[in-house]
């Protein structure tokens, strides 16, 4: 078990806290608000509290260097609205004007430090720039899961210099996440999609253990459906992964599991998205056509079906380029499904997320993580290293510094 906000007193305390604020932007402005309206329960707890809140999160891919368009200036406005008070803002993470800032906080004040990845020594998990970071606090909080799965400064280096805790967000993550890869009530389905198999290769191998069904789509159904023997036109396939695809089905006939794939799909003429496109059974597609959604009505009917009669399902990537209208149908019918069945259904984050927002039916699903490498890697059976990092409910915390 590892250290929550419950198990530390954080009054008069400079709190460090990893945030998730990897927001698009457009013109300056924050276009979608949902990563910040995550962490508000956990820096509102902390308000409360009276702690002295310090927030750190990286934005885009600076490269290690600043970036005038990916400053945090936007995002500190942003949460200033959402929190309903003032967010004071620094231009760097650490240095004299930074320290200053900090040493000036009252107690329930909130300041957002400057995009982590402005420095190379984040993604470098530099102790330096570690160190310097954890010199501005008592505690640390990570709160972020969408960053969970990197070993970087903010997330791993600055544990070995403070006592770290979970914040909300982290803490109901695992918990959702664990409650179906270690405890799921059958029949137990996941639904796999994205466009390669390469990328889902040991989610796959770890849930072959645990599913009942494994319903598969995208460029990685394609794959498996070429070592059916399939015809697969221009589709996207990997054929060095063809014999793996082939021995997943095998082992899956032994520890019966059905691997269920497309029976239709609509094709394309070209990868646009107003193509030409029609309805074909998944073992005759032409040449110079390509599947861009392994979303017929034959196979949406079969998939539903299953998905009815799930008692827990999680979901990660969709079923074809979505972001198409006209090859949306597959994905959205997933996201429908799902809406309707009585399943515990988990959504892991990235496109899959996107897709269920997109249809509008995000508030009928049982959770949405808000990490896609992070709930991929959780769903492959290996540990995060920003969870590892974090204090074991047995170990004391040390006084302030």
């Amino acid at each position: 078990m590892k250290k929550t906000l419950k198990d530390i007193d954080f009054k008069g305390k400079k709190v460090l806290v990893r945030v998730d604020f990897n927001v698009p932007l457009a013109n300056n402005e924050v276009t979608d608000t949902t990563r910040i309206e995550a962490a508000l329960p956990t820096i509102e707890y902390l308000i409360r509290e009276e702690a002295q809140v310090l927030l750190i999160s990286h934005l885009g891919r600076p490269g290690g260097q600043v970036k005038e368009e990916l400053r945090m200036d936007p995002v500190a406005k942003e949460l200033a609205n959402l929190l309903g008070k003032a967010v004071l803002k620094v231009d760097d993470c650490i240095g004299e004007e930074v320290e200053k800032a900090v040493a000036g906080l009252e107690n329930g004040e909130v300041l957002l430090l400057e995009n982590s990845r402005f420095y190379p020594g984040e993604k470098a998990n530099d102790p330096e720039f570690a160190k310097q970071l954890a010199a501005l606090a008592d505690v640390y909080v990570n709160d972020a899961f969408g960053a969970a799965h990197r070993a970087h400064a903010t997330t791993v280096g600055v544990t070995e210099y403070l006592p770290a805790a979970a914040g909300f967000l982290l803490q109901r993550e695992l918990n959702e996440l664990s409650k179906v890869m270690d405890n799921p009530t059958s029949p137990f389905v996941a639904i796999m999609g994205g466009a390669k198999v390469s990328d889902k290769i040991d989610v796959i191998k770890n849930l072959m253990n645990k599913v009942d069904y494994l319903l598969l789509g995208g460029g990685i159904a394609n794959t498996f459906l070429l070592a059916k023997g399939y015809e697969m036109g221009d589709s996207l396939v990997e054929e060095d992964k063809v014999a793996l695809a082939r021995s997943l089905m095998e082992e899956s006939e032994k520890k019966s599991v059905e691997i269920v794939l497309p029976i239709d799909v609509v094709i394309a003429n070209e990868f646009a998205a107003d193509a030409e496109s029609k309805i074909v059974m998944a073992d005759q597609i032409p040449t110079g056509w390509q599947s861009l959604d392994s979303g017929g009505p034959k196979t949406i009917e079969k998939y539903s079906e299953i998905i009815k009669k799930a008692k827990t399902v999680i979901w990660n990537g969709p079923l074809g380029v979505f972001e198409f209208d006209q090859f949306a149908k597959g994905t959205d019918a997933i996201a429908k499904a799902l809406a309707e069945s009585n399943a515990h259904s988990v959504i892991g984050g990235g496109d899959s997320a996107a897709a269920v927002n997109k249809a509008g039916l995000t508030k009928r699903m049982s959770h949405i993580s808000t990490g896609g490498g992070a709930s991929l890697m959780f769903f492959e059976g290996k540990a995060l290293p920003g969870v590892e990092a974090l204090d074991d409910v047995e170990s004391s915390i040390p006084e302030n510094n």
